[in-house]
């Protein structure tokens, strides 16, 4: 599961764990990203914040891990890369799904290397209650006709959290509580995230 997790919340969580029961799946691993392609350098706090605030978030869960692979590469990170280097680790003996929104797969074309991509692994996309599937459902399908890549939807209702409206809260000096779990609640706290322009945290 993919993001940028800044900051990592409730909606996540509980999309990560409906997805491992409705797939059945062994292990859920939060990759938090580098530097993602698609956003300036000033929208995104620094890594190994988001990353402590993943840590801490889901320290509780034995089935969650955390992955810094895509901290440590160099440049802007790509997630056809990251299901490479998993597909190498795991090799043939572990299925893979990759957890989005399903707001990404209808962008999913203009992510890097798009064939290896949909190759490399299924995908989930988790939508919210209401969603309008009608324009997915065709992106799906020329997906499917193209590679033969399994995705699959999860309704997910806490998907109505955001990390955009959190660290709104957070500068207008609303509440937090009950959004995200208490442990990264403080560490925003304690860090002074978001209370600032996040550039200056970016760049030291």
């Amino acid at each position: 599961m993919g993001g940028t997790f800044d900051p990592i919340h409730y909606g996540h969580l509980v999309t990560a764990e409906a997805a491992r029961a409705e797939f059945d799946m062994e292990d859920i691993i939060f990759v938090p990203s580098g530097r993602p392609p698609h956003k300036h350098e000033y929208e995104v706090s620094e890594g190994e914040d988001r990353y402590l605030m993943t840590v801490l978030a889901t320290i509780t869960n034995l089935n969650f891990q955390v992955s810094r692979t895509e901290l440590e590469r160099e440049g802007p990170t790509y997630t056809v890369d990251t299901l490479i280097d998993f597909r190498k680790k795991y090799k043939d003996d572990v299925e893979l799904y990759f957890i989005t929104g399903a707001d990404a797969i209808l962008e999913i074309f203009t992510w890097k290397d798009v064939p290896n991509l949909l190759s490399s692994c299924s995908f989930v996309a988790a939508t919210r209650p209401g969603y309008s599937r009608e324009k997915l459902n065709g992106i799906i399908d020329t997906i499917r006709e193209r590679y033969g890549t399994n995705i699959y939807y999860l309704n997910v209702p806490a998907l109505a959290i955001s990390s955009t409206d959190i660290r709104e809260r957070v500068r207008s000096g609303r509440p937090i509580k009950y959004l995200l779990p208490e442990a990264v609640e403080d560490y925003i706290a304690k860090k002074g995230l978001y209370g600032e322009p996040m550039r200056t945290r970016l760049n030291g």
